[in-house]
Protein backbone atom coordinates (compact mmCIF):
# COMPACT_ATOMS: atom_id res chain seq x y z
CA UNK A 1 0.00 0.00 0.00
CA UNK A 2 1.38 3.47 -0.53
CA UNK A 3 2.78 5.02 2.56
CA UNK A 4 0.39 6.92 4.71
CA UNK A 5 0.83 10.25 5.30
CA UNK A 6 -1.87 11.18 8.05
CA UNK A 7 -2.34 9.02 10.77
CA UNK A 8 -4.70 9.18 13.85
CA UNK A 9 -3.32 8.54 17.11
CA UNK A 10 -5.21 6.83 19.64
CA UNK A 11 -4.59 7.51 23.25
CA UNK A 12 -1.82 10.12 22.84
CA UNK A 13 -1.74 11.46 26.14
CA UNK A 14 -1.02 7.92 27.57
CA UNK A 15 2.90 6.89 28.32
CA UNK A 16 3.05 5.16 25.07
CA UNK A 17 1.10 7.41 22.84
CA UNK A 18 3.15 10.33 24.56
CA UNK A 19 6.44 8.69 22.99
CA UNK A 20 4.98 8.03 19.61
CA UNK A 21 3.50 11.79 19.70
CA UNK A 22 7.31 13.07 20.01
CA UNK A 23 8.80 9.82 17.72
CA UNK A 24 6.96 8.69 14.79
CA UNK A 25 6.56 12.61 12.74
CA UNK A 26 10.07 12.25 11.94
CA UNK A 27 9.18 9.24 9.75
CA UNK A 28 7.43 11.58 7.79
CA UNK A 29 3.70 11.26 9.38
CA UNK A 30 1.13 14.08 10.21
CA UNK A 31 -0.35 13.04 13.68
CA UNK A 32 -4.09 13.78 14.13
CA UNK A 33 -4.28 13.12 17.92
CA UNK A 34 -7.08 11.70 20.01
CA UNK A 35 -7.77 10.77 23.71
CA UNK A 36 -10.27 11.35 26.42
CA UNK A 37 -8.44 13.91 27.88
CA UNK A 38 -7.14 17.03 26.93
CA UNK A 39 -3.35 17.15 25.92
CA UNK A 40 -1.05 19.60 26.90
CA UNK A 41 0.15 22.18 24.02
CA UNK A 42 -1.55 20.47 21.47
CA UNK A 43 -5.08 22.41 21.56
CA UNK A 44 -6.01 21.23 18.23
CA UNK A 45 -6.10 17.02 19.65
CA UNK A 46 -9.12 15.52 19.14
CA UNK A 47 -10.93 15.21 22.94
CA UNK A 48 -13.72 12.13 22.58
CA UNK A 49 -14.93 9.16 23.89
CA UNK A 50 -14.72 5.87 22.04
CA UNK A 51 -18.15 5.25 22.96
CA UNK A 52 -19.39 8.34 21.19
CA UNK A 53 -19.79 6.73 17.60
CA UNK A 54 -20.38 10.17 15.58
CA UNK A 55 -16.65 11.55 17.34
CA UNK A 56 -14.75 8.62 16.19
CA UNK A 57 -15.98 8.49 13.09
CA UNK A 58 -15.70 11.69 12.57
CA UNK A 59 -12.25 11.77 13.82
CA UNK A 60 -11.19 8.87 11.18
CA UNK A 61 -12.23 10.61 8.68
CA UNK A 62 -9.42 11.75 6.09
CA UNK A 63 -6.66 9.65 7.61
CA UNK A 64 -4.82 7.15 6.25
CA UNK A 65 -4.39 5.05 8.81
CA UNK A 66 -5.08 4.65 12.33
CA UNK A 67 -2.79 3.57 15.60
CA UNK A 68 -5.02 2.19 17.91
CA UNK A 69 -3.49 3.02 21.64
CA UNK A 70 -6.37 4.27 23.50
CA UNK A 71 -8.48 1.97 26.02
CA UNK A 72 -7.57 1.16 29.77
CA UNK A 73 -3.95 -0.63 29.91
CA UNK A 74 -4.40 -2.34 33.85
CA UNK A 75 -7.22 -4.61 35.16
CA UNK A 76 -10.57 -2.87 35.84
CA UNK A 77 -13.74 -4.18 36.70
CA UNK A 78 -15.37 -5.95 33.21
CA UNK A 79 -17.85 -3.63 32.55
CA UNK A 80 -15.12 -0.69 32.43
CA UNK A 81 -12.60 -3.19 29.85
CA UNK A 82 -16.23 -3.69 28.22
CA UNK A 83 -16.92 -0.09 27.20
CA UNK A 84 -13.50 1.40 26.62
CA UNK A 85 -11.36 -1.39 25.16
CA UNK A 86 -13.98 -3.71 23.63
CA UNK A 87 -16.96 -1.24 22.83
CA UNK A 88 -14.83 1.25 21.87
CA UNK A 89 -12.19 -0.85 19.47
CA UNK A 90 -15.36 -2.11 17.80
CA UNK A 91 -16.49 1.49 16.97
CA UNK A 92 -13.28 2.47 15.59
CA UNK A 93 -13.25 -0.48 13.50
CA UNK A 94 -16.58 0.25 12.37
CA UNK A 95 -16.23 4.09 11.86
CA UNK A 96 -12.61 3.25 9.87
CA UNK A 97 -14.99 0.50 7.53
CA UNK A 98 -17.54 3.34 6.92
CA UNK A 99 -14.91 5.86 6.17
CA UNK A 100 -12.86 3.32 3.82
CA UNK A 101 -9.61 3.72 6.11
CA UNK A 102 -7.50 0.66 5.01
CA UNK A 103 -5.12 -0.14 7.81
CA UNK A 104 -4.60 -0.11 11.14
CA UNK A 105 -1.87 -0.68 13.65
CA UNK A 106 -3.50 -2.11 17.00
CA UNK A 107 -1.55 -2.34 20.41
CA UNK A 108 -2.55 -5.99 21.80
CA UNK A 109 -0.77 -6.89 24.38
CA UNK A 110 1.68 -9.61 25.77
CA UNK A 111 -1.10 -9.98 28.15
CA UNK A 112 -3.43 -11.97 25.45
CA UNK A 113 -1.03 -14.88 26.28
CA UNK A 114 -0.14 -14.12 29.78
CA UNK A 115 -1.04 -17.35 31.46
CA UNK A 116 1.69 -18.94 28.58
CA UNK A 117 4.84 -20.62 30.61
CA UNK A 118 7.72 -18.33 29.82
CA UNK A 119 10.61 -20.11 28.09
CA UNK A 120 13.37 -21.71 30.96
CA UNK A 121 16.62 -22.80 29.82
CA UNK A 122 16.82 -23.92 26.43
CA UNK A 123 13.28 -24.36 25.60
CA UNK A 124 11.95 -22.56 22.37
CA UNK A 125 10.84 -19.17 22.34
CA UNK A 126 7.22 -18.26 22.55
CA UNK A 127 5.52 -18.81 18.45
CA UNK A 128 3.47 -16.01 17.63
CA UNK A 129 0.42 -18.93 17.27
CA UNK A 130 0.37 -19.81 20.72
CA UNK A 131 -3.28 -19.56 21.81
CA UNK A 132 -4.72 -17.29 23.43
CA UNK A 133 -4.05 -17.35 27.59
CA UNK A 134 -5.07 -13.74 28.74
CA UNK A 135 -4.20 -13.17 32.40
CA UNK A 136 -6.68 -10.22 32.89
CA UNK A 137 -10.09 -9.13 31.66
CA UNK A 138 -7.44 -6.57 30.13
CA UNK A 139 -6.05 -8.97 28.13
CA UNK A 140 -9.15 -10.86 27.41
CA UNK A 141 -10.05 -7.50 25.94
CA UNK A 142 -6.48 -7.77 23.60
CA UNK A 143 -7.82 -11.08 22.83
CA UNK A 144 -10.96 -10.32 21.46
CA UNK A 145 -9.10 -6.82 19.59
CA UNK A 146 -6.79 -9.33 17.65
CA UNK A 147 -9.84 -11.76 16.91
CA UNK A 148 -11.67 -8.40 15.51
CA UNK A 149 -9.17 -7.35 13.37
CA UNK A 150 -9.02 -10.86 11.95
CA UNK A 151 -12.76 -10.74 11.19
CA UNK A 152 -12.49 -7.04 9.47
CA UNK A 153 -9.68 -8.19 7.39
CA UNK A 154 -12.44 -11.47 6.52
CA UNK A 155 -15.25 -9.46 6.39
CA UNK A 156 -14.45 -5.81 5.16
CA UNK A 157 -10.52 -6.60 3.84
CA UNK A 158 -9.35 -3.70 6.39
CA UNK A 159 -5.61 -4.52 7.33
CA UNK A 160 -4.31 -4.90 10.64
CA UNK A 161 -0.61 -5.15 12.56
CA UNK A 162 -1.63 -6.66 16.03
CA UNK A 163 0.68 -5.29 18.32
CA UNK A 164 1.73 -7.86 21.31
CA UNK A 165 3.76 -5.08 22.99
CA UNK A 166 6.00 -6.00 26.03
CA UNK A 167 7.21 -3.15 28.04
CA UNK A 168 7.60 0.32 26.23
CA UNK A 169 9.84 2.67 28.31
CA UNK A 170 12.67 4.15 28.28
CA UNK A 171 14.33 1.64 29.81
CA UNK A 172 13.58 -1.35 31.87
CA UNK A 173 12.57 -1.14 35.50
CA UNK A 174 12.17 -5.02 36.78
CA UNK A 175 14.02 -7.94 35.44
CA UNK A 176 11.06 -9.48 33.78
CA UNK A 177 11.38 -6.33 31.75
CA UNK A 178 14.57 -7.32 30.45
CA UNK A 179 13.01 -10.12 28.56
CA UNK A 180 9.62 -8.04 27.13
CA UNK A 181 11.49 -4.58 26.77
CA UNK A 182 10.83 -2.45 23.78
CA UNK A 183 12.67 0.59 23.43
CA UNK A 184 10.66 3.78 22.69
CA UNK A 185 13.33 4.22 19.62
CA UNK A 186 12.11 0.69 18.34
CA UNK A 187 8.14 1.47 19.15
CA UNK A 188 8.53 3.72 16.80
CA UNK A 189 10.29 1.20 14.34
CA UNK A 190 7.84 -1.31 14.74
CA UNK A 191 4.95 1.08 14.16
CA UNK A 192 6.13 2.31 11.16
CA UNK A 193 6.86 -0.82 9.86
CA UNK A 194 3.38 -2.20 10.40
CA UNK A 195 2.05 1.00 9.18
CA UNK A 196 4.26 0.17 5.64
CA UNK A 197 4.54 -3.23 4.82
CA UNK A 198 2.30 -4.28 2.19
CA UNK A 199 -0.56 -7.10 2.00
CA UNK A 200 -0.23 -7.92 5.91
CA UNK A 201 -3.91 -8.77 6.07
CA UNK A 202 -4.41 -9.57 9.35
CA UNK A 203 -0.70 -10.07 11.00
CA UNK A 204 -0.01 -10.42 14.48
CA UNK A 205 3.38 -9.86 15.98
CA UNK A 206 5.48 -9.11 19.07
CA UNK A 207 6.32 -5.90 20.26
CA UNK A 208 9.93 -5.98 22.06
CA UNK A 209 13.48 -4.83 21.48
CA UNK A 210 16.12 -7.42 20.37
CA UNK A 211 16.82 -8.40 24.15
CA UNK A 212 19.75 -10.93 24.62
CA UNK A 213 17.19 -12.47 26.91
CA UNK A 214 14.22 -12.37 24.64
CA UNK A 215 11.24 -14.96 25.27
CA UNK A 216 9.05 -14.89 22.04
CA UNK A 217 9.86 -14.98 18.34
CA UNK A 218 9.80 -12.08 16.33
CA UNK A 219 10.01 -13.54 13.08
CA UNK A 220 6.33 -11.94 12.16
CA UNK A 221 7.75 -8.69 13.13
CA UNK A 222 10.66 -8.73 11.15
CA UNK A 223 8.70 -10.02 8.21
CA UNK A 224 7.31 -6.09 7.80
CA UNK A 225 10.22 -4.67 7.78
CA UNK A 226 11.37 -3.74 11.77
CA UNK A 227 14.79 -4.23 12.39
CA UNK A 228 15.30 -3.41 16.26
CA UNK A 229 18.62 -1.75 17.37
CA UNK A 230 18.20 -2.09 20.81
CA UNK A 231 19.04 -4.45 23.95
CA UNK A 232 17.81 -4.40 27.60
CA UNK A 233 21.10 -6.22 28.50
CA UNK A 234 23.00 -3.34 29.65
CA UNK A 235 20.42 -2.85 32.33
CA UNK A 236 20.62 -6.51 33.73
CA UNK A 237 23.22 -6.17 36.27
CA UNK A 238 21.89 -3.29 38.44
CA UNK A 239 18.75 -4.89 38.35
CA UNK A 240 19.33 -8.56 39.22
CA UNK A 241 21.99 -6.79 41.75
CA UNK A 242 18.37 -4.98 43.29
CA UNK A 243 15.67 -7.56 42.53
CA UNK A 244 17.25 -11.50 42.09
CA UNK A 245 16.68 -13.36 39.48
CA UNK A 246 13.55 -14.48 38.45
CA UNK A 247 12.09 -17.65 40.31
CA UNK A 248 10.41 -20.05 38.73
CA UNK A 249 8.63 -21.49 41.39
CA UNK A 250 6.80 -18.01 41.61
CA UNK A 251 3.44 -18.26 39.14
CA UNK A 252 4.41 -14.37 38.52
CA UNK A 253 7.59 -15.21 37.31
CA UNK A 254 7.03 -18.03 35.86
CA UNK A 255 4.30 -16.89 33.42
CA UNK A 256 4.45 -14.62 30.29
CA UNK A 257 2.44 -12.12 32.02
CA UNK A 258 4.19 -11.62 35.24
CA UNK A 259 2.30 -10.46 38.10
CA UNK A 260 -0.39 -9.64 36.01
CA UNK A 261 -1.68 -13.62 36.77
CA UNK A 262 -1.07 -13.48 40.51
CA UNK A 263 -2.04 -9.59 41.58
CA UNK A 264 -2.54 -7.37 38.53
CA UNK A 265 -1.96 -3.11 38.75
CA UNK A 266 -5.48 -2.05 38.95
CA UNK A 267 -6.46 1.33 36.22
CA UNK A 268 -6.71 3.58 38.83
CA UNK A 269 -9.65 5.98 37.27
Amino acid sequence: MPAPRTVLLTGAAGGLGSLMQNLLPAFGYELRLLDLRPIHGEPNAIVADLADKDAVREAVRGVDAIIHLAGISLEAPFEKILGANIVGTYNLYEAAREEGIERIVFASSNHAVGFTPRPQGDDPLIPIDTPHRPDTFYGLSKSFGEDLAQFYWDKHGIETVSVRIGSCFPEPTSVRMLSVWMSPADGARLFHAALTAEGVGHTVVYGSSANTRLWWDLTTARALGYDPQDDSEPYAEKLIAEQGELDPENVAHACLGGHFVSDPPIWPY
